[in-house]
C-alpha cells in the first residue's frame, strides 16, 4: 500500500484529488450564489451560457488532442508523446483552460459574483497545476521549451 501511495504522489495523484473540490465548487457556486433559474431572453445570461459551451468544445478538443496519452495524472505517461497539434497548437493546456473559461462562462450565466470569484480561485488552481506539469514535460521533452515560448498557456497570445 505505502508504495502505491508513492507512486500515486509520484505521479502528482494529489493534484487530481484536490481538482475534485474545484469542478464541484465551479459548478455549484454559481447555482446557489446566482439567480433562481436561467432567462433565455438577457443577453447576459445567453451569453454566458454560448461561453459555457465554447469551453466545452475547447475541452473537448484537448481530451480528443491526446487520445491514447490523455492521463488525469500530471505526469505524462510513458509512452506518451508531446502533442503540439490541433488545440495544443493554440494553447499549452486546452482542458484547463476550458475548465476556467468554463467556470466564468457558467457564473456569468447564473449572474453569480460568487461564481465568479470562485472562478478565480479555478484560474489559480489550474495556472498552479499547469506549472507543476510542466516540469515534468520539461524534463521529460527537450523540445518542451522551444514549444512553450511559441505557445501560451492558457490564454492564445497573451498568457
Amino acid at each position: 500500500m505505502g508504495q502505491q501511495l508513492s507512486s500515486f504522489a509520484s505521479r502528482g495523484g494529489w493534484w487530481i484529488v484536490a481538482q475534485v473540490p474545484v469542478m464541484i465548487g465551479a459548478f455549484f457556486v454559481p447555482l446557489v450564489t446566482g439567480v433562481e433559474r436561467l432567462n433565455w431572453s438577457a443577453p447576459a445570461q445567453v451569453g454566458g451560457m454560448v461561453v459555457t459551451v465554447v469551453a466545452g468544445v475547447m475541452i473537448l478538443g484537448g481530451l480528443f488532442g491526446l487520445g491514447r496519452d490523455l492521463t488525469p495524472f500530471p505526469r505524462p505517461l510513458a509512452h506518451g508523446r508531446l502533442h503540439q497539434r490541433g488545440a495544443y497548437r493554440i494553447v499549452r493546456h486546452p482542458i484547463y483552460a476550458g475548465v476556467i473559461l468554463g467556470s466564468f462562462g457558467w457564473s456569468l450565466a447564473w449572474l453569480s459574483v460568487g461564481g465568479a470569484l470562485f472562478g478565480l480561485f479555478v484560474f489559480l488552481f489550474f495556472d498552479r497545476k499547469s506549472r507543476f506539469e510542466e516540469a515534468f514535460l520539461r524534463a521529460r521533452f527537450p523540445e518542451y521549451s522551444t514549444y512553450a515560448a511559441r505557445v501560451r498557456r492558457f490564454i492564445p497570445g497573451v498568457y
